[in-house]
């Protein structure tokens, strides 16, 4: 790394350690890159808070090459910390960037030390372990939580937008208070039935989906389905936007859900899929066009399917356009192992991105928690293929055996954005929360793990989300997702690797 790019760490050492969010996607970013090593970037991310995958992130860096410096600011700008990039680009500038006062170990002690402490007053947490991994001695402020990244909400900047501000002011001596939430005009209200909350924030996460090793894929072929067609299936998306105000004035356009559509068209494309994708449906039209989808003869030739619906919605149902509901206990029975028989046996995954009901999920506080969370096939070929109502003597095999009957639903996984009786969180630049973190997740971790599992992460990302929007109701609003499955082995969607036949 080049002197003055060093010269930046360190002298934004303490800003980076305080603000600094270090994650999955950041750390892939720079393996990808080739700044760190696989190796690397697993003894950053076992640290157990986010201070010390700074901390370690940090040491790191100055030794990777003379591309670190330039492929971390580019981490920080794919990773929505945009204000820690202009933090080390002004430095080289020459201005003064970092938040705190800063105190230089090498004046007070003689060690050498590019991070910096803020304040003499606060004990770095470090132990003697941490200690001796460091060639030098060096000492960083530990807080009580980590850095949290909240969503806003649909009037209020970001919290890493607030961030920034506050640095810009420090920067330029301004004592002008950074602003907390637009005016705007007040919406005519909405009906309990079509809430479904805007929260605004940035462009959604893009990475690459991660390709599956050959390795991998012959360890866990065979007790998991079978999942090796290309295309390993077809997507069926449906996604209403913009509702009739005649028929519909109650249902608000679902701004940012356009932003969800790109998104799973470009996820599933990478995984292998074909999409078919369709917008702005009545109740009547998403049946017909569900009804089609089922009946198509390719679903024979592939390994699965996938059918993603995004409207508003209440308990059980969605919204057409028109403001007719679809049950979606129909759309389950549509794919079923009667109604579909040439997906049977086969995984069938559904995601709902719509509300559940009316109530807003307040949250509670955490009695010994922190003060704030943190933001963040060897299929059965013969198994009743033939048409219901025929006669027992065409239900047996030439061998006189009984076929082998299946339940009448069957192979299925449903992940959920909300719980029962609540409402979903979508932004309006982002998109919604749940296919966010559905995207996040299948694009990190389907190379390794299966549906299940990566559904357990979305409800952990889920979870710790929390929603910034003061003077408002939806401010620290949360948001649960749950999925419900009846998949009978595991499902790996073994990206980006094709057997040889």
């Amino acid at each position: 790394m080049q002197k003055r790019d060093a010269e930046a760490l360190r002298n934004c050492s303490v800003c980076l350690l305080k603000d600094l969010v270090v994650d999955e996607l950041l750390i892939q970013a720079l393996v990808k890159d080739g700044i760190l090593t696989q190796n690397m970037a697993e003894s950053i991310m076992v640290q157990k808070t986010s201070h010390h995958r700074s901390f370690k992130l940090l040491l790191l860096l100055p030794k990777r090459g003379p591309r670190a410096f330039k492929s971390f600011c580019s981490a920080l700008k794919e990773t929505e910390q945009e204000h820690l990039c202009d933090l080390l680009t002004q430095e080289e500038e020459g201005r003064e960037v970092c938040l705190d006062s800063v105190q230089s170990e090498t004046e007070t002690t003689g060690r050498p030390g590019w991070l910096k402490r803020a304040n003499k007053r606060e004990t770095p947490l470090i132990n003697s372990e941490e200690q001796s991994e460091v060639s030098s001695s060096m000492s960083y402020p530990i807080h009580d939580s980590d850095s949290c990244c909240c969503c806003c909400c649909c009037s209020g900047p970001s919290a890493r937008d607030e961030n920034k501000e506050r640095q810009r002011a420090k920067i330029s001596g301004s004592s002008l208070p950074y602003p907390t939430q637009e005016e705007f005009a007040p919406k005519r209200a909405k009906t309990l039935e079509s809430m479904e909350s805007s929260l605004d924030a940035d462009s959604p996460i893009n990475t690459p989906v991660l390709a599956c090793s050959a390795d991998f894929y012959l360890s866990h072929c065979q007790q998991s389905y079978r999942m090796n067609s290309s295309p390993r299936g077809s997507v069926l998306v449906i996604s209403n936007i913009n509702f009739d105000p005649r028929a519909a004035p109650e249902l608000d356009p679902r701004k940012g859900g356009e932003v969800d559509d790109e998104v799973l068209r470009k996820l599933f494309t990478e995984l292998d899929y074909s999409v078919n994708f369709h917008r702005d449906l009545t109740a009547q039209d998403m049946k017909m066009v569900i009804e089609n989808f089922c009946r198509r003869p390719d679903h024979q030739k592939v390994d699965s399917c996938v059918v993603c619906l995004l409207s508003h919605g209440v308990d059980g149902a969605i919204y057409g356009t028109d403001g007719q509901q679809l049950a979606l206990d129909w759309v389950f029975e549509a794919f079923d192992n009667a109604h579909c028989p040439l997906l049977q046996n086969k995984p069938k995954m559904f995601f709902i991105q719509a509300c559940r009901g009316d109530e807003m999920d307040c949250g509670v506080e955490q009695i010994d928690g922190p003060a704030r969370t943190f933001s963040p096939t060897c299929e059965q070929r013969d198994a009743g293929r033939e048409e219901q109502g025929d006669a027992d003597g065409r239900q047996r095999a030439s061998t006189g055996r009984q076929r082998i009957k299946l339940p009448q639903r069957s192979d299925m996984i449903c992940g959920f954005a909300s719980l029962k009786g609540t409402a979903a969180m979508r932004n309006t630049k982002k998109g919604s929360w749940f296919i966010q973190e559905l995207n996040t997740a299948l694009r990190l971790n389907a190379r390794d793990t299966h549906l299940a599992d990566i559904l357990v992460q979305v409800n952990k990302r889920i979870k710790e989300r929390e929603g910034y929007a003061p003077g408002t109701a939806h401010h620290r609003c949360k948001e649960m997702s749950e999925f419900t499955s009846s998949l009978c082995k595991d499902l790996y969607l073994f990206p980006k690797y094709q057997p040889q036949c």
